[in-house]
């Protein structure tokens, strides 16, 4: 575990990416150096950790947070902002896997975690929700697929936000000659994930949750009172959320097993004239492409054009981060070779075999929410409420989510990064047919 935490980053300090230049940091939380107690423990200071602590503190619960480093030091503070509806699989496949009753579960419950975040982040500084996202086809094959589920969406679960875009009108939103047709979601949209995941964490504070920074779990041991043990303390508490995502290391392996950590990049360009902003982009919408390894760029409040690509596996990110997402940016937009690079920073993400997030009840006090693949914004935050909603005595939508299956690695935590290479590798030669 001390491995993946310093292997790319500084000990106690937000890697030197754009969002954490330019949020407002909150001071340093203490260490655990002693022996406490709380109703609930929470592992892990991103997302779910912090939604789940928010929630349980609303209802008066004594909450403590322990974070290996930062609050949203992870993927939480780090990734590219998307706050979109619906789970990494898409409703068709999750009808065929799961039934038409249970997919439309999945998909309010989807619904919910963008409302949730809307309204979470409505009244923080500089943070809220900005409407839009294009999904974009990066082949001519894919136009009429994405148009059919375009038309499922609206037949079938009344989602009327979404709208088809024929190849012109993606040119006219999205300029490039890389993409062939695609979608406008307007009930999706795009944040400023680390002052997101700060302005949680103020509103944690301000309900009397205990954060603790740089208190690295090392071992839980279950039991009505459960035990929480750091590198220089430990908490006794009635429950206990493992909120650790592509952090867990080797905390516990059923969750190890089904969730494995994979890295993902972004750069940040120069500052952009308004014009030059929405020659590439109009409406100030953010982008996803159909690749596997998926493009995905937005505009920050300054004009600069932040573009996620990219992937690698195991815990050490590419010597040159701008370098290998260049790459791909110029593939998107090649009139920008001579724009400058400011900014390039990695982070590591919980990704399942099938894509779809891991919520488990490890014990009967002991849950863990991770998983979400990319996805993870909105349903992270929802999946702190469902643990929190779960701790409170309404475990429905947490069971729910619990029953929902994602198959173990093959090999387990040993061979599933070789193995996943490989997958890998594959679908990189199909993005390229």
């Amino acid at each position: 575990m001390m491995d993946l935490l310093t292997a790319n980053d500084k000990q106690g300090e937000y890697p030197p990416s754009y969002y954490a230049e330019h949020a407002t940091q909150l001071e340093k939380f203490p260490c655990l150096k002693t022996e406490i107690r709380a109703d609930v423990c929470v592992v892990g200071g991103g997302f779910t950790g912090l939604s789940t602590a928010l929630h349980l503190a609303q209802s008066g619960y004594k909450v403590a947070i322990l974070e290996a480093q930062r609050i949203g030091f992870g993927a939480s503070g780090r990734n590219g902002g998307q706050v979109s509806g619906g789970q990494r699989m898409d409703q068709e496949g999750l009808e065929a896997i799961l039934g038409d009753e249970h997919a439309k579960e999945l998909w309010d419950i989807s619904q919910q975690s963008v409302d949730l975040v809307r309204n979470l982040s409505s009244d923080m500084e500089d943070c809220g929700v900005v409407d839009g996202i294009i999904h974009t086809a990066h082949r001519k094959r894919y136009v009429k697929e994405e148009h059919a589920y375009t038309d499922h969406l609206r037949k079938k679960y009344g989602y009327d936000k979404i709208q088809n875009l024929s190849l012109e009108e993606t040119r006219h939103l999205v300029n490039s000659p890389a993409y062939f047709g695609g979608t406008l979601d307007m009930g999706a949209g795009h944040i400023d994930p680390l002052r997101y995941a700060l302005g949680l964490a103020r509103k944690c504070i301000n309900l009397g949750v205990e954060i603790y920074e740089q208190s690295k779990v090392i071992n839980v041991k279950s039991g009505d009172t459960a035990k929480i043990k750091t590198q220089n303390g430990s908490i006794s508490a009635k429950f206990v959320v493992l909120a650790c995502n592509g952090y867990l290391g080797r905390l516990n392996s059923r969750v190890a097993a089904r969730v494995m950590p994979i890295n993902n990049f972004i750069i940040a360009t120069e500052p952009m004239s308004k014009d030059a902003q929405k020659a590439l982009i109009k409406n100030n919408h953010a982008v996803a492409d159909s690749k596997f390894v998926v493009n995905y760029f937005r505009f920050s409040p300054d004009r600069r054009l932040l573009f996620g690509g990219s992937e690698s596996y195991g815990y050490k990110f590419p010597r040159d981060i701008a370098a290998a997402v260049r790459k791909p940016m110029l593939e998107i937009y090649p009139q920008l070779k001579n724009t400058r690079i400011d900014y390039a920073w990695g982070g590591t993400l919980g990704i399942t075999m099938n894509r779809m997030p891991h919520f488990e009840r490890i014990d009967g006090n002991i849950l863990s929410a991770s998983g979400y693949s990319g996805h993870g914004v909105a349903m992270a935050t929802m999946g702190g409420k469902m643990a929190a909603d779960a701790i409170r005595g309404q475990a429905e939508q947490f069971d729910f989510m619990a029953s929902v299956p994602t198959p173990r690695f093959p090999g387990g935590a040993m061979l599933r990064s070789p193995l996943l290479v490989l997958a890998m590798l594959w679908f990189s030669m199909r993005d390229r047919l």
